[in-house]
C-alpha cells in the first residue's frame, strides 16, 4: 500500500509518519506506533481493552509460528471490513489503535 493511501486511512488522527520496518512499514502518530503495514495489509495496534471489540467486529489478530512451532500472538489486528467503506468507522478504529498505543509501555 502506498503512503498516500495510508495517510488517508489515518487522517482522522492527524498527521502520521510512516517508516520502513520488518519488511513492511510502521505507522506512527505523535511518536507512538499505531499500526503496521505488512504484506499489503494494515494491522492496528490493539490491547486487552480493545481485543474483544476488535474480535466482535471480525478483525483477526496477527500471529506467527514461533521457533518451537507454537503460535506467537502480536498486539496487532486487521482492520474490520466495514471500516473500509465508512470513514467514520475507520476513524473509530484508528482512534482505538492510538488509545492502545498510549496505554502500551
Amino acid at each position: 500500500m502506498d503512503n498516500a493511501a495510508i495517510e488517508e486511512m489515518f487522517q482522522s488522527l492527524g498527521p502520521v509518519s510512516i517508516r520502513r520496518m520488518f519488511g513492511g512499514k510502521g505507522i506512527y502518530h505523535l511518536g507512538r506506533i499505531v499500526a503496521i503495514e505488512l504484506r499489503d495489509e494494515i494491522m492496528l495496534k490493539g490491547d486487552s481493552e480493545t481485543a474483544v471489540e476488535l474480535e466482535a467486529a471480525g478483525a483477526r489478530r496477527w500471529e506467527y509460528e514461533g521457533k518451537k512451532g507454537k503460535p506467537v500472538a502480536m498486539p496487532y489486528w486487521t482492520i474490520p471490513d466495514a471500516a473500509y467503506d465508512d470513514p467514520d468507522e475507520m476513524a473509530k478504529w484508528v482512534g482505538l489503535a492510538y488509545e492502545a498505543a498510549l496505554r502500551a509501555k
